[in-house]
């Protein structure tokens, strides 16, 4: 009996002892799961590498998600869509470039595409680095039309590949005439290039007859007397003409005024050479000027610099027919005109009427300096080398004892012929030229019928400077050294 007791004891210490190591492993297990699954409170928090572990395994998870949901299709940002049918949807448009034609453009050479050209501009004005597109293949007629800033984003190109044909309607001009046709105002970042063509149309102009004097049914066929400038800048900087052409301009083709850093290259400008007043590229107001690789033909300077103008870098440039390169005419009306830094070198022209020439009206005040004419190639040109500070445009003005004033003109390898004189330097009493430079200067007269034989002598009144080699023809009539005292080359007035 005591026997079975004592087991009975022993029996129930054991099963007390084994229900009390099963509760403790259960208690330390629950307490290691809590900190795993929240990862917070008070354990501690999960490694680095774990975090990183956990992201690229919600990658895989998502990767396999896609592919549950079906082969082949992409969220939004894994390239292109692709349709309900299985195929390619196409890409989208690009919403930086404006094409002309998507505004209504027809481009059929007689349909006037005014508006639609307007509304592709105004479209691109509110886009940063954005591109109106004038496509090849096609003739748009456009009247007057400004694209104009200065709430314009910068940095928008003017891709033009085709055709802009000018109004040759009396209506679209207005009966007084306009002073441009396509013009660009107040940018920043102005690019217009392409191989396309401005086409002025400007034959009906250069035969003006006054509508006053027509009768009634031919009124409207008669243009105003004011002539349009094809292409103009105004107010703007960077700006970048490049591959263009421009022909037949009824006026100038391609002026820049009030334009700070201009780059114009692989240009090419034609009109007849009787064709009046039809300069190639006009500047005035404008500073930081480059002109390389463009061929100008045309009825008046191919290049022509007015006051306001400093740094100027034209080079690589063929002229003619035309009036040559042209500082001037400065100082009509007694205005004052500054003009500095200017380089003309690696130029051919050929029969033109002057090669490189510096010109300013009676009366004037103001300074030119600091001009270098260099490699200037001609071929039949009249006056290759000329200063004129008594340039008149009529049959008479008015003798008037002020003048521009010209100091610091160098003359570098002229070379070539002539058909009249190789060098005319007609300079004011009151202001003489001053600081004038000759070296390399060969140029030969071209022989011409004995009737039409005119003097080969060059000419010189108060041109003062240096030979600094020997001309062909001699140059004998340049003064060397400085003007006199009296004649002092810069007065108060002069001052720029």
């Amino acid at each position: 009996m005591l026997r079975l007791k004592a087991l009975t004891f022993l029996l129930l210490l054991l099963l007390l002892a084994l229900c009390s190591g099963v509760h403790l492993c259960d208690a330390r297990s629950g307490t290691r799961w809590s900190r795993t699954t929240r990862g917070g409170g008070s354990g501690a928090a999960p490694s680095a590498s774990a975090a990183a572990i956990g992201r690229k395994g919600k990658a895989r998870s998502s990767g396999s998600s896609h592919r549950q949901s079906g082969e082949g299709s992409r969220s939004p940002t894994d390239g292109d869509p692709v349709q309900g049918d299985g195929s390619q949807a196409p890409p989208p448009q690009d919403t930086t470039v404006f094409s002309v034609v998507e505004f209504g453009a027809k481009g059929d050479g007689v349909t006037d595409d005014t508006q639609a050209f307007e509304a592709a501009w105004a479209a691109a004005c509110k886009v940063e680095a954005s591109t109106v597109l004038v496509p090849s293949g096609l003739e748009f007629v456009v009247g007057p039309i400004s694209f104009s800033g200065p709430y314009c984003k910068p940095n928008i190109l003017f891709q033009l590949d085709g055709t802009i044909l000018a109004q040759t309607s009396a209506r679209a001009w207005g009966s007084a005439g306009l002073l441009q046709w396509l013009e660009f105002t107040k940018l920043t970042g102005i690019a217009v290039q392409g191989s396309g063509v401005i086409n002025g149309r400007g034959q009906d102009w250069w035969t003006y007859a006054d509508p006053n004097d027509a009768d009634d049914e031919s009124v409207e066929m008669l243009l105003p007397r004011t002539k349009p400038t094809a292409l103009r800048f105004y107010g703007s900087s960077n700006v970048t003409v490049a591959g263009i052409t421009i022909v037949n301009s009824s006026q100038c083709h391609l002026k820049f005024d009030s334009c700070e850093g201009v780059m114009v290259h692989d240009l090419s400008v034609s009109s007849p050479e009787d064709s009046p007043n039809t300069d190639g590229i006009h500047l005035q107001n404008s500073r930081g000027v480059d002109i390389h690789h463009a061929t100008l033909a045309c009825g008046d300077d191919c290049i022509s610099i007015q006051t306001g103008c400093s740094d100027v870098n034209i080079h690589s440039v063929n002229c003619g027919p035309g009036h040559g390169i042209s500082i001037g005419g400065l100082g009509r009306f007694n205005t004052k005109a500054c003009v500095s830094n200017v380089t003309v070198r690696d130029v051919k022209m050929f029969r033109t009427t002057t090669g490189v020439r510096i010109k300013t009206w009676q009366g004037g005040s103001g300074l030119v300096q600091g001009v270098r004419f260099s490699n200037i190639q001609v071929t039949e040109v009249q006056t290759p080398i000329m200063i004129d500070q008594f340039y008149c445009d009529r049959a008479t003005c008015r003798n008037q004892t002020s003048a521009v004033a010209v100091s610091g003109v160098q003359y570098e390898d002229v070379r070539g012929t002539f058909t009249v004189r190789p060098a005319h330097l007609a300079c004011s009493d009151s202001s003489p030229c001053s600081g004038i430079t000759l070296a390399g200067i060969q140029l030969q007269p071209l022989p011409l019928p004995q009737h039409r034989r005119l003097s080969y002598d060059p000419f010189c009144w108060q041109a003062f400077g240096e030979l600094y080699t020997p001309t062909v023809p001699p140059i004998p009539c340049l003064q060397i050294g400085r003007p006199a005292a009296g004649n002092s080359v810069l007065s108060d007035g002069d001052l720029c």
